[in-house]
């Protein structure tokens, strides 16, 4: 798994590509999360169009993701989400909890807000 960052007015976009399948690769997505807050960087657009398949790690690491922001007061939205990984979130539920977009540049429009 891989992690591109690009910073949009003030709005970090992470471009993540590969399999999330948790261990140790996954996170290093939360911990890049962190290290954004640390920064003062608090909106987050997760770029999921080159991840291949996501595993309940991948999802787990998600949620933390998601929640770390959230307790900063940020906020968390993903983009290009494939169909294997919508199904998932679909079945899941978790759908209900993520805010999706088809297109990074809708989620930052979306962020800036």
């Amino acid at each position: 798994m891989k992690i591109k960052e690009k910073i949009v007015d003030h709005i970090a976009v992470l471009e993540v590509s590969g399999k999330m399948m948790g261990g140790p690769e996954t996170m290093a997505l939360h911990d890049h999360v962190k290290s954004l807050l640390q920064d003062g960087i608090k909106k987050v657009v997760i770029d999921l169009g080159g991840v291949k398949w996501i595993n309940s790690s991948g999802m787990g690491v998600l949620m933390a993701c998601m929640t770390t922001l959230s307790n900063a007061g940020g906020k968390l939205v993903l983009a290009h989400v494939s169909e294997k990984v919508n199904s998932l979130l679909m079945i899941t539920q978790l759908i209900k909890v993520f805010e999706t977009y088809e297109t990074v540049d809708r989620a930052v429009a979306a962020l800036r807000e």
